[in-house]
């Protein structure tokens, strides 16, 4: 037999292998997509290698080993580079500027003042002031959910004072 007769026999052999790569990848990535690439990689390296394949060994823990070298490069390079915009974005992120702090909390604060009274209360007793609901439930003189639905309405009055999304469809206060 021939070395090409023999590398091509050996090819074959690495295609049925396939299944078991993909299984064996799933161990290193969640992700089917990045699982398959992974397995595209083996097979690239395994076919440009196959003639150092010894005969009479294992092919498919030859591959497995093939495999977990591919990963263990793939994680050790992806530790050293940035991948996508997100991670750019993130080291050049805008810092703003004290004055707008400034004048949202302003904003806020005017927010707050136009509460009615029985709203600001429970607000600033369990938001600003770290009173538990049952604390502020006591202080009032009224149930603990009576509060809660309070505050609730207030952080959605001021949410929509500033311009925020607050959340849609609760009823207004009066």
């Amino acid at each position: 037999m021939n070395k090409s007769a023999g590398s091509s026999h050996r090819e074959v052999d690495v295609v049925e292998m396939i299944p078991a790569l993909r299984s064996f990848a799933r161990r290193f990535y969640p992700n089917t997509s990045d699982a398959d690439d992974l397995v595209q990689d083996t097979l690239l390296r395994a076919l440009a290698n196959i003639d150092k394949f010894q005969v009479g060994t294992s092919l498919k823990s030859w591959l497995f080993t093939i495999m977990r070298n591919t990963f263990c490069t793939r994680y050790g390079r992806s530790k050293r580079e940035f991948v996508g915009i997100e991670e750019c974005a993130a080291l050049h992120r805008a810092v703003n500027a004290p004055q707008e702090w400034a004048v949202r909390v302003q904003e806020f604060h005017r927010a707050l003042a136009a509460l009615p009274e029985h709203y600001r209360d429970a607000f600033e007793t369990v938001l600003m002031h770290g009173e538990s609901y049952e604390a502020a439930a006591g202080r009032y003189d009224c149930p603990v959910g009576t509060i809660k639905s309070r505050v609730n309405r207030a952080r959605v009055a001021i949410l929509k004072s500033l311009g925020e999304d607050g959340a849609g469809g609760t009823m207004g206060i009066h």
